[in-house]
């Protein structure tokens, strides 16, 4: 269980003051799921600290690509931060070979169950190929299930003010260098040179070719969002039993 300082801390730290009242944050109750690939992360690790330190230099990344494409969404020409620059031109790239229309109206867009009590921010809502639903932007190594909790999450009460929205999309950005002689890959997020092996096997002594950073951009759909949104509403539950001693404190829970 994460550790705070007193109730206020807890209440900055998991959720939202909205209107007078205070909801859980989306994110922080998908986060009582299990990651397998986290764990395997913090195993590879040399230590525990340097995990961290990887961890929050990869936050920093993620979070300059999410401003920069947040401010491409309202329409701007914003300065590209050359570390992240392949990235970004990979997805002006697939914007301009694929129908993505984004409403400006819904960018980073709080989003409220007064149901279910909770509360989240979105990325983004979109058209892409005639079908409008929720954008969420990832800059992980994969599209993972979990997103698909979170996702579900937005849309639920979202449709009843939009009743025309069908789906949800995570949008991966990301970017990593290949190896011009056996096609490995390398990922250097987060300054962590993680090397993933083409289907030639990898260079003798590892003794790799890097190309130029490569952004690379994957776009997924996620279907039949009631499953998901169930799943999401278990996993509350639980987080909820995991916190109760603060809920109870901050008044959430009686």
């Amino acid at each position: 269980m994460e550790y705070y300082k007193n109730e206020e801390d807890f209440k900055e730290k998991c959720g939202y003051e909205i209107d007078d009242n205070w909801y859980p944050r989306v994110t922080k109750i998908v986060g009582i799921k299990n990651k397998p690939a986290l764990l395997f992360y913090y195993a590879e690790a040399a230590s525990y600290r340097a995990a961290q330190a990887m961890t929050t230099k990869s936050a920093e990344e993620g979070t300059l690509i999410h401003e920069t494409m947040e401010k491409i969404f309202v329409g701007e020409s914003p300065y590209i931060d050359p570390s992240i620059k392949p990235a970004i031109e990979a997805y002006l790239a697939f914007r301009e070979q694929n129908s993505i229309q984004i409403d400006p109206e819904y960018i980073e867009k709080r989003v409220v169950s007064h149901d279910h009590r909770y509360a989240g921010t979105m990325d983004a809502l979109a058209l892409i190929g005639g079908r409008f639903g929720v954008l969420d932007i990832k800059t992980s190594a994969a599209i993972y299930r979990d997103y698909s909790l979170q996702t579900s999450a937005y849309i639920a009460p979202l449709k009843k003010e939009i009743p025309e929205l069908k789906t949800r999309w995570i949008l991966r950005i990301d970017q990593q260098h290949s190896c011009l002689k056996c096609a490995a890959m390398m990922r250097p997020k987060g300054g962590r040179e993680k090397i993933k092996k083409g289907r030639g096997g990898s260079c003798p002594n590892e003794e790799h070719e890097w190309s130029e950073l490569q952004g690379i951009i994957e776009l997924k759909e996620f279907y039949k969002w009631e499953n998901d949104f169930r799943a999401f509403l278990s996993a509350k539950t639980l987080w909820e039993w995991e916190n109760e001693y603060w809920l109870k404190r901050v008044g959430y829970l009686s």
